[in-house]
């Protein structure tokens, strides 16, 4: 790990003055669970870190009735068990529990979760591998590689790096938006707008400035949540990153017929994917069998496959079909 300064602020003011004056390349510290890993990898080098995690502004959890609001620096467990996510949006805490082991949600901010990167092997692995993400113009050995991993839906000629997390992908689905906060001043913007696609630039991977922190996430309030879940497949049943995942909300009509649709695609995908076409195939037919199996068919109609991640379609497409249905049953109930 290479030596940096270290900065710790306790108010957002005094965060975003740091910020003002910031040395290039200067990283924000909040649970450190993705940071401090890339550091110790010399995939991130700052010359300096600020440390915001304790900041109380940020360390918020607020459920009113038009919507949920949580400050970028609450905990991930600590949003996965509050009482009324539990009840009211089991989607959105079925994402956060099984994210990861339990100690790195007992630090991990849901802010930085957000921003978390890729998990391919070969950007991981230091200079041994070229990777377009680590080091632009170097190519990408998981293009022709070994790609079991890798992205289905959202590559490109240059990168086809999974996007890791789960909360984006319930939150996707959820309509989220966030408020990022710069010397400049805030602005809000629609989860879906956050994350960017590889195309010829793999190193950006968010829209956001290098002196802009998230400062919380608002999801609109929608009876979808209580009909929601977040179903990940995945090698091993805990502490492991997803071979696809989906996350769905529905609701009924009065006849039983869907009557709104959310599903957000995960483990497949270069960034948080939203299947709004899938969605557009279940309004106003019934949630049958042969209905969610052709919602994940449409879902996964774009796929690329490479070499070896071919069998992840006929996975994505069950495992979208199996969230519909638990979906539904909580929805009835």
């Amino acid at each position: 790990m290479h030596a940096f300064t270290y900065t710790a602020t306790k108010t957002l003011a005094a965060t975003l003055d740091a910020l003002r004056t910031a040395r290039p390349g200067t990283k924000i510290l909040a649970g450190g669970t993705t940071l401090y890993d890339l550091m110790k990898l010399d995939i991130e080098t700052p010359p300096a870190v600020i440390d915001v995690h304790r900041l109380a502004e940020l360390n918020t959890i607020e459920v009113g009735e038009d919507e949920l609001v949580f400050g970028s620096g609450a905990r991930m467990a600590d949003v996965a068990d509050h009482p009324a996510i539990r009840t009211d949006y089991p989607g959105l805490s079925e994402s956060l529990w099984r994210a990861a082991s339990q100690q790195l949600r007992t630090m991990a901010t849901v802010g930085g979760n957000l921003l978390q990167r890729t998990r391919c092997a070969y950007f991981r692995n230091g200079s041994e591998f070229p990777c377009n993400k680590r080091e632009p113009g170097s190519g990408c050995a998981a293009i022709g590689g070994h790609d079991r991993g890798h992205a289905l839906l959202g590559g490109s000629g240059s990168c086809v790096a999974t996007y890791a997390g789960d909360f984006a992908i319930a939150l996707i689905a959820f309509d989220a938006v966030v408020d990022v906060a710069g010397p400049r001043g805030e602005r809000s913007l629609p989860l879906a707008e956050l994350h960017v696609e590889p195309g010829d630039d793999p190193a950006r991977e968010h829209v956001l400035e290098p002196d802009e922190l998230i400062v919380r996430i608002r999801v609109p309030a929608t009876p979808a949540g209580r009909g929601s879940t977040y179903l990940k497949i995945r090698d091993r049943e805990s502490y492991a990153f997803a071979l696809a995942s989906a996350a769905v909300g529905l609701t009924f009509d009065a006849d039983g017929f869907v009557d709104e649709c959310r599903i957000g695609l995960g483990g497949v995908a270069t960034r948080p994917w939203r299947a709004t076409e899938a969605e557009q195939a279940l309004l106003g037919r019934r949630l049958t069998p042969e209905a969610t199996r052709h919602a994940g068919e449409v879902a996964f109609a774009g796929a690329r496959p490479g070499a070896a991640n071919g069998f992840r379609v006929e996975l994505g497409i069950r495992t979208v079909a199996d969230a519909l249905r638990t979906a539904g049953e909580r929805a009835v109930r």
